[in-house]
């Protein structure tokens, strides 16, 4: 039995070891745990309000260099007395369901830093690069007062449009010299991303990268200006993880600005478009939107959790059968399940 009221004093503390035992409870499938979670959760927020850590979500296909890059930008930030969380989601397999989960292992550095906190978790295949509980973990790092979440998605494609719900900055690492640079990521991703990050812009690869980010600085003048971009954003930047360059060398390309920049511009452009929006209302009222976009999911869940009874699943495994040799639709076949199936409750207002 998990004494709610001693964890969440813990983790008020900032005991990180509390932390983690949290995100574990978070992170359980079983009815029990979920409802301890739940109060672990309303506690924290009873007790500390207004503790709010900028969240930054992170993309980028595999061997672009998120790992490098976030353990460079954490040790940045925890120079300058911040307390950095690392979330980082890793592809499940479909055939076992089991994770790598070798984060800590590519953050030799910053997993050994006392003001950073990386926790590795598994998709378990959900869509959009994010667990489904990835919220929930954010949310208790936030009650640790911690000041920076960065979270790492699986790297997946279109789909990870979904780290846009829970980010507050949302950064999309490209590798220069990739190919048909603008069809590698779709419209859909390229649509949520507050800044593009060529990353490995050194030595060889400097030119590629350079003219990767002029192809895409140009690209984002095209596709998105919204309400809450100020002037200038979304932008795309060059950058190396793996040799921070401290002096940026600006240029204008297509309308935007550009840089060959280091980290620290990095840090300073994410600072500039998050104070903005801070000051012109945007801030919260994103917030809200995606408080909402969870609780209209966590129906969508709780909807198909009871669904999960023998009855049901034998029901499905049948009208699939069906759908499968063309002896019904699959609308028809939903329509029949849903009626015959969910409790008379949920069909009331359902």
């Amino acid at each position: 039995m998990v004494d709610t009221a001693a964890l969440a004093s813990k983790i008020l503390e900032g005991d990180r070891r509390m932390l983690a035992r949290a995100i574990t409870l978070v992170e359980s499938r079983r009815v029990d745990h979920r409802e301890t979670a739940m109060l672990l959760l309303e506690a924290l927020t009873r007790a500390a309000p207004d503790r709010q850590a900028l969240r930054i979500g992170l993309s980028g296909t595999p061997g672009v260099g998120k790992s490098t890059f976030i353990e460079s930008f954490g040790l940045m930030l925890t120079a300058q007395g911040l307390r950095v969380a690392v979330l980082a989601v890793d592809p499940s397999s479909a055939r076992t369901g089991g994770s790598i989960l070798g984060d800590k292992t590519r953050m030799e550095r910053l997993s050994r830093d006392p003001r950073a906190f990386i926790r590795p978790s598994p998709s378990q295949t959900h869509l959009g690069g994010v667990a489904r509980r990835t919220r929930d973990a954010v949310a208790l790092c936030e009650a640790a007062d911690f000041d920076v979440v960065l979270i790492e998605t699986v790297g997946v494609g279109q789909s990870e449009t979904v780290v846009a719900e829970v980010s507050d900055v949302f950064l999309l690492l490209l590798a220069p010299a990739g190919g048909d640079e603008l069809q590698g990521v779709k419209r859909g991703i390229m649509e949520v991303a507050d800044m593009i990050l060529v990353n490995k812009a050194d030595g060889d690869l400097k030119a590629a990268a350079n003219r990767t980010c002029a192809d895409y600085a140009g690209a984002l003048r095209l596709l998105r200006r919204s309400p809450q971009d100020p002037e200038g954003y979304p932008r795309a930047m060059t950058v190396s993880a793996l040799h921070d360059e401290e002096t940026a060398k600006s240029q204008a390309i297509a309308g935007r600005q550009t840089a060959v920049s280091g980290l620290a511009q990095v840090w300073e452009a994410i600072r500039a478009l998050t104070d903005w929006r801070r000051d012109n209302g945007h801030w919260d009222t994103r917030r809200a939107a995606q408080a909402r976009h969870w609780f209209m999911d966590e129906v969508r869940q709780g909807l198909l959790a009871r669904l999960n009874t023998p009855e049901a699943r034998a029901a499905l495994e049948t009208l699939g059968a069906e759908v499968a040799a063309g002896a019904t639709t699959p609308g028809r076949a939903a329509t029949v399940l849903l009626h015959d199936h969910l409790p008379q409750n949920a069909k009331a207002n359902g």
